[in-house]
């Protein structure tokens, strides 16, 4: 088997609560009083754009909520958005211990919009332990298409053998598996550390 080199890990769900999913959507109905369902088919409509880099924050919104008048600001809107996100410190700290171990490249590898993808590298320093982004907004493609995988691959240049990927959703990791890389479904961080001791990795 051979000896594990870089670590990919997804960001929303294992190192910081999802961003802008459809629970905080839903949060944001309530709070400003939207259309819920309007507001979804338009979320969904965009969606895909918002999150390979193709539509900014500012269209988003302009396409999501204000395409009327409202009774509050795109502001106050937006700084919603961002409060949604929070550490989940215990895998931070898992990742932090690979980091120290000097051992490993880390990199996240994740499906989000470029504005929050940036935000939520600065506010929570991920870059103190991870040294590549390979987020959807840079790269143009989303998990699960396999074509994300391969660029982190040939990105590294690194073999799949020595690769592990870590996720919180089955699907992110069928393509990855595909391609060789081995990988982790993320329940918690007490498994996630369980099962990179299993493959023999050194945390600090």
């Amino acid at each position: 088997m051979a000896e594990i080199t870089t670590v990919f890990s997804d960001v929303g769900g294992v190192l910081l609560t999802n961003g802008w999913d459809r629970n905080a959507r839903r949060r944001a109905v309530e709070r400003f009083q939207l259309g819920g369902e309007e507001f979804e088919d338009r979320h969904e409509l965009v969606a895909s754009a918002f999150d390979k880099g193709q539509l900014g924050l500012e269209e988003y919104l302009q396409r999501t909520v204000f395409y009327r008048q409202r009774e509050f600001t795109p502001q106050q809107f937006k700084d919603f958005m961002l409060a949604q996100s929070a550490a989940c410190p215990d895998s931070l700290i898992v990742m932090d211990r690979l980091a120290r171990s000097r051992k490993y490249l880390l990199a996240t590898l994740n499906n989000e919009s470029l504005e929050l993808n940036r935000y939520r590298i600065e506010r929570f320093g991920l870059r103190n332990d991870f040294t590549v982004f390979f987020s959807s907004c840079f790269l143009g493609v989303k998990k699960p298409d396999e074509a994300i995988y391969r660029l982190a691959l040939q990105m590294t240049q690194r073999a799949p053998e020595e690769c592990v990927f870590v996720d919180d959703r089955p699907l992110n990791l069928e393509c990855a598996r595909a391609l060789g890389i081995r990988t982790i479904l993320f329940q918690n961080a007490g498994q996630l550390e369980h099962e990179l001791r299993a493959l023999d990795m050194v945390l600090a």
